[in-house]
């Protein structure tokens, strides 16, 4: 996909995530700027984390998964976890970790398809691909019947879509990437949605000024077999790398 691309391309990204700071935003068109947490999302995984983490069912999938600190923290815990992102120092951050990584977007081919147990969309990936009803259906094709979304919120009730681009304002012009869609849910908007597209309210929550949404796919049915871990496990036998991620006004 073109935003992929191009958040892949996005220079000042690369360069945060390499030397673990910011500052970094998302800007919109209008001048708009959201704040990217470089050092949060390059440290360990948080209290807030960990109890997401701790909601996470069987096999989990963390779409976007930037640096990494979730993917490494399930993979301690002897979890099995898999974590894709389209940045190529996102993937080679996660693998410094020794997470389990590939170098993949959301919309290709993966492994495991419809046998995952659980799908991560954090901090602020519900805005993958610009396309939150595109997204929450590709999701659904990646979970097992009846499997789990948590995803991660807008603590407001948002809901837009816009072309952003990734910008370090200290660097001056030169230091932004390209264009490309973004959106921003709130919990209203994204249960909203989810309803229409057949999805079922699990939880809702907040911890730390940041807000959470568990959602279930509809179930096969009452009694769906579990995944065939190892099916998932042997897709995971992660080669070197061949990476998406998250506006106040100023």
């Amino acid at each position: 996909m073109s935003g992929s691309v191009a958040w892949a391309a996005a220079d000042p990204y690369a360069t945060a995530l390499r030397t673990g700071r910011g500052p970094l935003f998302l800007r919109r068109a209008d001048g708009w700027l959201l704040p990217l947490e470089v050092e949060r999302w390059c440290g360990r995984a948080d209290a807030v984390d960990l109890a997401v983490l701790d909601r996470c069912e069987g096999v989990v999938l963390d779409v976007g998964c930037g640096p990494g600190r979730l993917v490494a923290e399930l993979a301690g815990r002897g979890r099995t976890v898999l974590g894709i992102d389209v940045s190529d120092a996102a993937v080679e951050h996660t693998t410094g970790l020794g997470g389990p990584v590939l170098r993949r977007s959301v919309f290709e081919a993966l492994p495991g398809e419809g046998r995952w147990d659980t799908v991560l969309l954090m901090d602020g990936n519900i805005g993958i691909g610009g396309d939150p009803a595109a997204l929450l259906g590709r999701v659904a094709a990646l979970l097992r019947p009846g499997g789990l979304l948590i995803a991660e919120t807008v603590p407001a009730d948002v809901d837009e879509r816009a072309q952003v681009e990734v910008v370090d304002v200290t660097e001056g012009p030169g230091a932004r990437g390209g264009t490309f869609p973004w959106a921003r849910l709130g919990t209203p908007a994204l249960l909203r949605r989810a309803r229409g597209a057949g999805w079922r309210r699990v939880a809702q929550w907040g911890a730390g000024g940041r807000c959470f949404a568990a959602l279930r796919t509809r179930s096969a049915s009452s009694a769906a077999e579990p995944p065939k871990s190892t099916a998932v496990i042997s897709s995971q036998r992660v080669r070197k790398p061949s990476g998406d991620r998250p506006v106040a006004n100023r």
